[in-house]
């Protein structure tokens, strides 16, 4: 693993002053060798850290002088100018503490003259210091003089009088200056600062000093100010402009001086204050006793009223220390008191009900005080409990909170830690007695990332504490066994068999601390893996027990419990095994192998040979991989090896040099070291080669990614050796002029992460390495960059940019640009290379901008002409590239400053020539019309044109339609005649192009977006000038206010989001810039824009140009960067008065006036809310935050309606977190109802009142429609609640109230709210109490015989009753007795109301809900133990069921001839409880099923589709659990010879969805069973039902045809299987059954077709693809292996991972299996395209086939059917007038691995087979092919540019990639033709692979 490097710590040096270094001088001794010398010689140096070195001898040469006995003058002296070093250094300088630490083993005999010197010192100190800004540096002496200094301490107590004077003189006087110089935020936080060190200071005085004796006597100067401290800390208490430290700090000095100064101490429990009290021993008696219960009862009010995050987290840790303050107590207290603090009592349930209301709070610290007061909680009972001496296990109390705790769900992380509390206390025995599955629920929850760390936690906790018990009770080494088996088998199942998240965060997180506690059990692990590993390999969605294997090995080799990797492989794995790992189908496998190699505890262990090999074998094949985190891991865990080899490798250079001086004597290493050195340099230079290799042209961006980022670490990790440092392999030699131009073509491309990687290379290598040596070159590379950076590309800038940054940095502009040169600036070599940069900097800059002014200028005659030729973003963003990789300490500051000025003159004026577009209503679709001819007016006519619709009066002014009878289209046009959707224009080259909409928008908002960065970035980067005059710094005060007001307009004016969205970027810049300014006015700028755009909005003035739609557009992006600026450590007084401001402009009005304000202010407050910068600050808020959308919803205004719903989305993400899972109401993102009304007290009485007038009203009797739109929103709040452990005891937060009211909504005449009431009602009710609910429920439903009922009440209840027993059903109680019969009391219950699922009831919807709630009970019954049924049939449930399907319309037929309401909903509801009749009368019956009340037959022939699809879903599942062999007993009887019933279905079937399910059932089922059956049931033969088949899969749409196409292949597999006639039968159908196949595979097809392409060829390849007697024509096989080659180059995982198991199932048959070493393995996509090749060649070989095959593969080698003519036209064509490309394109494939498997198999083939040459005639024509190929693309390549590999890339890669395969095509020819040996060669990418 690498070591990181330690941070250098800056010793500043020591000085003194001329007086004290003259005494020096004359105190010196000859010799040097007395303490005088030795301190001259100390402060003559200029280096701190040497000075250290003598500061150390000071002592010791002291103890010598101390054994003359005397102290004499010299020494007096010199200890007098130490006093005065000791006091002149700063705080942090280590010297100070060394020369402390030094001072503190001083001879006793000096301490009397030391302590004097240092008191005169100081007291000078004290009475010399009077500015006000050097109080600071005199505190801070006080402090080091207390902290571990004992001499320091003598002197500040001899001057106690004098100390506590000045500390109350400068705490006055800094707190006056504080509040004069209100606003200027840098000062302030400096004095605030200042105050703060000064009170700690003060705080310490009390603390460590001893002089405090002395204050009782009040008329003592002491005293006096001990008082007048006292009374400025009680000042700065209520003192709110303070910082909030500043006053909790004072509080605690506030106590600390009272307690030190009242007299007599036994009165202070009277004060009340708990850091006062000494509780041990019962020392405070009855009074201290009433005084702990009362503190608590105070504390409870106060968590009550107490909202803000800082003030939570005091009041926690005081009732934390509380907590501490009761256990001392009750060590030695009253019976009394004992029965006020035991488990039952009302302080211990109201300290439980705070831990559960704020163990889930946002706060770390905060969440770790409930951890800590609930283990107190246990500490006090177990006190309280002593005197009984139960045993706590068994204790009522203890027992009961062990259940509650495990009845919570595992979502609240709370659980986990009270939960391991518990287990330290009372044992895990106990725990596991009530749970016994502990474990794998626990583990169960790992695979969410926010419970991993609480759950591995605990299960540490647990293990631990059984592992001790277990070995204390043991008598032999059993115990270990059970041990395994609670902690070891669960672990196990999850590695092999769950979720890949599960599987990752158990690695990382539990499996190191199972190993760390007993490191045995590895052995134990690794035994179990290896037996498992044989049978299960895994798979793509399973890492199988090979992957568990490697990753418990990983761990245990990462933790040290194992020695080295090679010794792994020998004892426990096999090194086959771990190449297997490395090239496994699952990534995380090959990942873990991976690390197996990489990883180890120690830095230094040398690396193996075998541990080189595996590791080059692993990156031959896995850079390419599509996941960034995979890659991510691949990078980091190679840099981590290649950290070993450099480490080892100074290990090996320091034998080498002893093994040279100690012949091999020493054998510490198996080899001598300079062989590991030497293979060591070969690996590196073997990794580089490949690694260089994977970037040839066309490889994949993950490819480049990989290769870059690697090559990067080598280069990081293996510096340029300096000094004595050797290091193993420089990067540098391993470069030449080829690979040099492969980096620098990295640069071009689409991905930016692809040019940062290669760019940051390129600047590691040395700057010898620029290998344009000729001018000719370097011009062209740098008019590519000029060209590029107003190319319509936007990318192509991005190239541009780095382009000319790498041009700078190298020193390698062209001679061209000398017209530009600068001054040189003289300065030292060090600086050399900087001003070079610079000067390089400026004239790049100065080039660009010259275009820039240029361009702007014909933009500003034509917008059109520039879209098209030039657009203006691309130079912009060369300049800010440029300008961002320069120094800040600038030498060319004259030669600057014109520059910046005209930077900033032209950026406003491309600002100018776009912001029309992006401030128009609609900048989408506009194209503004302009002609040289019209130049004039241009701007006028494009202003008129498009001035905004949207600004305030947008909804003030009324819109009259004026009546017409027609509608002109003519007077349209004329009277808009600029918007138009293109325009024509002549592009670069004078072709005439058209220019789009799209082309003119993405001109305007890049050039938007560029400005505003610039000038960020100008703000960011340039220092200020603080006076015009000034010579330092380049912008000028007037600068920055004018880029401020731009941002201020182009911020509020903008209609476009990408313009505004850049702007908020550079202006965040800026407004940082500004809050850290020291110019006054400057800083008070971002206040100023505050007030006056909250002006603007409070005033809604129909002129103000703000945009009052699109979500306020940049209005309150504008805010967000002048409040999130602001220094968080300050008051936050913007934020506070701007909340204010916006809450009461979203609050409720009647004005009609205010709807525009209303609107900004609630889009404003939604951005604030989402600012993740504002953390917990804006928390306070968020209740009057969510009643402002909550009655926003309610207003008339569509506009303020969606701005409230937007705000109340975010408030709901910033309560409950984000939404991580798809379920609406995900677990993870709720709270229990006492935590939300306690962190927001405001909204329970406002939520009960809003719920309270809504459930009023919600249905009148009059029977009219109350929509409620609150309503929604109330339920969608409460429905996140779930109670607390808590609930049912007295709260005054209970949920009881709500519970009427959110019944009462469901009677809402609006479904979704009747849904939303039933699903917001279930967290409200208790568990134990939901059945005694249902029974309510129940009873409250109308019987059949009531006159008047209405259905929206009653389907509002049985709603409310399904989503009870949804969630009672899905509870813990599941398996226990008591669920059993409360269920058995519903279902009775539900009976009595059974007439609602009949046709007495008209309403089909409340029968479908119903019939759900019946549906639902049989769920719950069919599970749990072996008398279930009889329960059910007890009950006669199944009789009245039986009765509800008898009577319903699946027997008598619908009467309905249209559609009713509900209709759909009631067919599914039915079907459902049909099938499980069906199935459970079957379960009873066997063969028997006479009582079914309706077949499977009857409901497969119903005439809706809804009822067919249902059932057809739910035979496809058991059939397919049968096929599978997952099914417990295999097929049901009832389902036994059902082939001939589905052969007609599919016959008559024409609903697509059942057609498909048939077809699936078909495919399920074996063909033995139903194919002879084809004539009878549907008078088809065998061979017509395949032909009818394969029709299906032709004609039909995507799903029905891959569907025909599986089935269609399972029948031909049947007939190859069985004997020669029934093959013979089939083989007509063959040649359409490889076309069927053959169009599956495109590209361009959906996934679900090539998937199902891929799982025929898997089922088919023994019989057509690795058959030894091939039964298809060689053209056809070949054709289906070129399918399989496709799909595995297919970009899309799941396809490869599919095509995968077809070249799996191809290698592992018996002919087969011998062609690779991985037969029978799990392999991933990148191999199996080699394999696959290697497999095929093979074949070839087998079936005699070489000759006519051959021909075939050197056709897909050359590329033959690729159209060679596309590269052709793509050369000649000219830019494209679309912007972005929509044609399909494949970003993994890389054309040109495949060329080289292929290359190298057919080489390896031809080398080794004994074939017949092939036809001359065909050679030839390939001959030809390729030489006519080679000749045309010399040709194209002569007409490219001479840079083309960056002005025409892609044209560029197209016609590399043809040269290449045509250069291999021709290679093999010739080697063929016996022209080249058989021992031949081949440079570069077609080098044969060694395997």
């Amino acid at each position: 693993m690498g070591v990181k490097k330690k941070k250098e710590t800056q010793v500043t040096s020591l000085t003194v002053c001329h007086q004290d270094l003259e005494t020096l001088r004359s105190l010196a001794d000859v010799e040097g060798k007395n303490l005088a010398s030795l301190l001259l010689h100390c402060v003559q140096l200029t280096d701190g850290v040497s000075q250290i070195h003598y500061v150390k001898q000071i002592v010791p040469l002291l103890e010598k002088a101390n054994k003359n006995g005397k102290c004499d003058p010299t020494i007096r002296s010199c200890l007098d100018i130490l006093a005065g070093i000791y006091l002149s250094l700063n705080l942090k300088n280590p010297l100070k503490k060394v020369l402390a630490s030094s001072l503190n083993d001083l001879p006793e005999f000096f301490l009397t003259e030391a302590t004097q010197s240092f008191t005169s010192r100081l007291q000078e100190e004290l009475n010399t210091t009077t500015d006000l800004y050097s109080y600071r540096k005199v505190i801070d002496n006080i402090s080091s003089c207390m902290e571990n200094f004992d001499l320091g301490r003598s002197s500040v107590n001899n001057l106690l009088e004098n100390v506590l004077h000045y500390l109350q003189k400068s705490l006055i006087e800094i707190s006056e200056e504080n509040r004069k110089l209100a606003g200027n935020h840098i000062v302030q936080t400096q004095l605030m600062n200042d105050l703060l060190v000064g009170i700690r200071v003060s705080v310490m005085l009390v603390q460590k000093v001893q002089g405090f004796q002395r204050l009782h006597l009040k008329s003592s100067p002491t005293w006096q100010s001990m008082c007048g401290l006292l009374s400025i800390f009680t000042k700065f208490l209520s003192d709110d402009d303070l910082l909030q430290t500043i006053q909790s700090t004072s509080g605690l000095a506030v106590i600390l001086f009272i307690k030190a100064m009242f007299h007599p101490p036994e009165k202070i429990p009277d004060l009340g204050t708990l850091t006062m009290l000494d509780w041990q021993d019962g020392r405070m008696g009855p009074s201290g006793e009433a005084l702990l219960l009362d503190t608590v009862r105070v504390l409870f009010t106060l968590s009550s009223q107490i909202k803000e995050s800082t003030l939570e987290m005091f009041l926690s840790r005081i009732l934390a220390s509380w907590t501490n303050s009761a256990i001392q107590v009750l060590e030695s207290s009253s019976p009394r008191l004992k029965d006020c603090l035991n488990g039952n009592s009302d302080v211990v349930r109201r300290l439980l009900e705070y831990v559960y209301t704020h163990w889930e709070h946002p706060l770390d610290a905060l969440r770790h005080q409930t951890k800590i007061i609930f283990r107190n909680i246990l500490q006090m009972h177990q006190l309280a409990l002593e005197e009984s001496g139960s045993d706590l296990a068994a204790d009522g109390f203890i027992f009961q909170l062990t259940e509650s705790l495990l009845r919570l769900e595992w979502h609240s992380k709370g659980k986990y830690t009270c939960l391991g509390c518990l287990v330290d206390y009372i044992g895990i025995e106990h725990i596991l007695a009530l749970a016994k599955t502990i474990p794998s629920q626990i583990l169960e929850v790992m695979g969410d990332q926010s419970l991993v760390p609480y759950a591995s936690d605990l299960l540490e906790t647990m293990f631990k504490n059984h592992k001790s018990r277990l070995k204390s009770q043991a008598v032999d080494s059993t115990w270990i066994d059970k041990w395994h088996e609670t902690w070891v088998s669960p672990l196990l199942f999850i590695l092999c068999e769950g979720n890949l998240d599960q599987k990752s965060y158990v690695i990382d997180y539990y499996l190191p601390k199972l190993l760390n506690c007993n490191p045995e059990s590895l052995s134990y692990m690794v035994k179990i893996l290896q037996t498992s590993a044989d049978a299960k390999t895994g798979s793509y969605d399973s890492r199988g027990a090979l992957g568990a294997l490697m990753a418990c090995l990983r761990t245990a080799r990462a933790h040290g419990h194992l020695q080295s990797a090679t010794d792994a492989w020998r004892d426990l794995v096999s090194s086959a095994r771990i190449k297997q790992g490395l090239i496994h189908q699952h990534c995380q496998v090959r990942i873990d192998t991976l690390g197996l190699l990489c990883e180890s505890n120690r830095s230094t262990e040398i690396v193996s040979t075998e541990e080189m090999e595996c590791i080059q074998f692993f990156i031959t094949y896995n850079l390419n991989s599509q996941s960034p985190g995979v890659r991510q891991q691949i990078c980091s865990l190679l840099k981590k090896l290649f950290c070993r080899i450099q480490e080892s490798s100074q290990v090996l250079y320091k034998l080498e040099q002893s093994k040279s001086k100690h012949e091999p004597e020493n054998q510490l290493t198996r080899q001598h070291p300079s062989v590991s050195l030497q293979q060591y340099k070969n690996f590196m230079s073997s990794i580089c080669n490949s690694l260089f290799e994977a970037l040839f042209p066309g490889s994949s961006y993950p490819t480049r990614f990989s290769a870059l980022t690697i090559l990067g670490s080598i280069a990081e990790v293996f510096p340029v050796p300096e000094g004595r440092v050797q290091t193993v392999y420089q990067l540098s030699h391993d470069i030449d002029v080829g690979r040099f131009q492969t980096l620098m073509e990295c640069l071009t491309g689409t991905f930016e992460e692809v040019k940062i990687l290669a760019f940051d290379l390129l600047m590691k290598l040395p700057k010898t390495f620029v290998q344009f040596q000729d001018s000719e070159k370097l011009q062209g590379l740098f008019q590519a960059a000029l060209e590029l950076s107003t190319s319509t590309k936007p990318y192509d800038c991005v190239t541009a940019s780095y382009l000319l940054n790498f041009l700078i940095w190298q020193n390698a502009l062209p001679s061209s640009l000398s017209y530009l040169k600068t001054q040189r600036v003289a300065c030292g070599d060090g600086d050399k290379s900087a001003a070079l940069v610079e000067s390089n900097t400026l004239i790049v800059i100065k080039c660009l901008l010259e275009n820039l002014e240029e361009e702007v200028s014909r933009a500003e005659n034509s917008l059109l002409q520039a879209a098209a030729s030039f657009p203006m973003y691309g130079r912009v963003h060369c300049i800010t590239g440029a300008l961002r990789k320069l120094a800040l300490n600038l030498q060319l500051v004259s030669e600057w400053r014109p520059v910046v000025e005209k930077l900033l003159v032209t950026s406003y004026r491309l600002s100018a020539v776009v912001s029309p577009v992006i401030q128009s209503s609609s900048p989408e679709g506009l194209i503004p019309m302009d002609t040289d001819a019209e130049s004039a007016s241009r701007l006028q006519t494009i202003l008129n044109e498009i001035q905004p619709r949207d600004t305030n009066d947008y909804f003030n002014r009324a819109k009259i339609l004026k009546e017409c009878d027609s509608f002109d289209l003519e007077d349209l046009s004329a009277s808009v005649p600029n918007i138009d959707t293109s325009a024509e224009i002549k592009g670069k080259e004078g072709k005439t192009c058209d220019v789009t909409a799209q082309m003119v928008l993405v001109c305007c908002w890049r050039s938007m977006k560029e400005v505003a960065l610039l000038l960020g970035s100008l703000c960011q980067l340039l220092p200020m000038r603080s006076v015009p005059e000034s010579p330092d710094g380049l912008l000028t005060v007037e600068q920055v206010k004018e880029i401020g007001d731009y941002f201020k307009q182009h911020l509020l004016q903008s209609r476009h989001r990408g313009a505004f969205e850049l702007a908020y970027t550079g202006f965040v810049k800026l407004t940082e810039i500004l809050n850290r300014c020291p110019n006054l006015s400057l800083q008070k700028l971002p206040e100023e824009w505050l007030w006056n755009v909250l002006e603007e909005i409070r005033c809604s003035d129909p002129s103000s140009k703000l945009c009052a739609t699109r979500r306020s557009a940049g209005i309150p992006f504008y805010i967000q960067a002048l409040l999130a600026s602001e220094p968080k450590k300050g008051k936050m007084d913007l934020l506070k008065i701007t909340m204010k401001e916006l809450i009461s402009l979203a609050g409720p009005t009647d004005d009609s006036q205010s709807t525009v304000p209303k609107v900004h202010a609630l889009n404003i407050l939604r951005a604030l809310f989402r600012d993740t910068r504002l953390g917990e600050i804006i928390i306070p808020y968020v209740a009057d935050g969510a009643k402002a959308a909550i009655l926003g919803f309610t207003s008339p205004v569509w506009a303020v309606r969606n701005s409230s719903t937007l705000l109340f989305s975010t408030l709901i993400t910033r309560i409950f977190g984000v939404k991580r899972g798809k379920d609406e109401l995900s677990k993870k993102n709720r709270m229990t109802g006492s935590e939300f009304f306690s962190r927001f007290p405001e909204l329970y009485p406002f939520l009960l009142k809003q719920l309270e007038t809504v459930a009023n009203t919600v249905d009148s009797d009059t029977g009219e429609l109350n929509h409620h739109p609150s309503m929604f929103l109330l339920l969608l709040v409460l429905g996140r609640l779930y109670p607390s452990p808590m609930d049912g005891t007295c709260s005054a937060l209970s949920m009881a109230p709500f519970i009427p009211f959110i019944m009462r909504c469901g009677c809402s005449p609006a479904y979704r709210s009747r849904e939303m009431a039933a699903r917001a009602l279930v967290p409200f009710v208790m568990m134990d109490d939901i059945p005694d609910t249902i029974r309510t429920l129940l009873a409250k439903l109308p019987n059949c015989t009531d006159q008047c009922f209405r259905q929206n009440h009653i389907h509002g209840t049985l709603l409310q009753v399904f989503h009870l027993l949804q969630a009672f059903s899905d509870s813990k109680y599941r398996m226990n007795t008591y669920f059993q019969q409360e269920l058995a009391d519903v279902t009775v219950c539900t009976k009595a109301k059974v007439w609602l699922a009949k046709r007495q009831n008209p309403c089909l919807v409340t029968r479908a809900v119903y019939i759900d709630i019946l549906f639902l009970l049989t769920c719950c019954f069919d599970k749990p133990s072996k008398d279930n049924q009889p329960v059910l049939e007890h009950l006669g449930f199944w009789e009245e069921v039986r009765r509800i399907i008898l009577g319903s319309e699946l027997i008598t037929g619908f009467p309905y001839t249209f559609t009713v309401p509900g209709l759909p909903q009631y067919l599914q509801s039915l079907t459902k409880l049909a099938i499980a009749a069906v199935w459970a009368v079957a379960a009873q019956a066997g063969e028997h099923s006479r009582d079914v009340p309706i077949s499977f037959s009857q409901l497969l022939e119903s005439s809706f589709p809804e009822v067919r699809l249902l059932t057809l879903e739910a035979l496809l599942e058991r059939f397919s659990a049968a096929a599978s062999g997952l099914g417990e007993k295999g097929l049901p009887p009832l389902l036994w010879n059902t082939g001939g019933t589905f052969l007609m279905l599919a016959m008559k079937e024409n609903h697509p969805e059942c057609l498909c399910k048939i077809l699936k059932i078909l495919h399920c089922m074996d063909p033995s069973e139903w194919l002879p059956q084809t004539e009878r049931c549907v008078h088809l033969t065998p061979k017509e039902f395949l032909t009818w088949t394969m029709d299906i899969a032709s004609n039909e749409r995507s799903e029905i045809q891959s569907e025909a196409l599986r089935l269609a292949s399972k029948v031909i597999a049947h007939h190859m299987r069985t004997c020669e006639e029934t093959r013979d039968l089939v083989a007509p159908n063959l040649k359409q059954w490889v076309q069927l196949v053959l169009s599956s595979c495109g590209d361009h097809l959906p996934t679900e077709s090539r998937l199902a392409a891929a799982e025929v060829l898997t089922s088919t390849a023994p019989f057509f693809l690795t058959n030894p007697h091939p039964v298809l024509g060689l053209q056809d096989v070949l054709a289906l292996w070129k399918c399989v080659l496709t799909l595995l180059q297919s970009e899309e995982q799941v396809i490869r991972d599919a095509a995968t198991e077809t070249v799996m199932t191809a290698m592992s048959q018996e002919n087969t299996c011998q062609s690779t070493e991985f037969a029978f393995c799990r392999v991933d996509a990148s191999i199996a395209l080699d394999l696959a090749l290697a497999v095929l060649c093979d074949l070839l070989q087998q079936w005699d086939q070489l000759a006519p095959g051959l021909p075939v593969l050197l056709g897909w080698l050359l590329g033959e059917g690729d159209d060679l003519m596309a590269c052709v036209e793509s050369v000649h064509q000219v830019e494209e007038d679309y912007l972005f490309e929509k044609t399909e394109v494949n970003f993994w494939a890389e054309t040109l691995i495949f060329m080289k498997y292929l290359y190298k198999h057919l080489f390896r083939l031809l080398s080794k087979s004994s074939w017949c040459p092939l036809s001359p005639e065909r050679l030839c024509h390939l001959q030809r092919t390729a030489s006519e190929q080679c000749h045309l693309l010399s040709q194209l390549f002569r007409e490219l540019p001479p840079t083309a590999e960056f002005l025409k890339t892609a044209e560029f890669t197209r016609l590399r990639i043809r040269e290449e395969r045509a250069l291999a095509c021709l290679r093999l020819l010739a080697f063929l033709e016996g022209k080249e040996g058989e021992d031949t060669q081949f440079s570069g990418l077609w080098t044969p692979l060694q395997q």
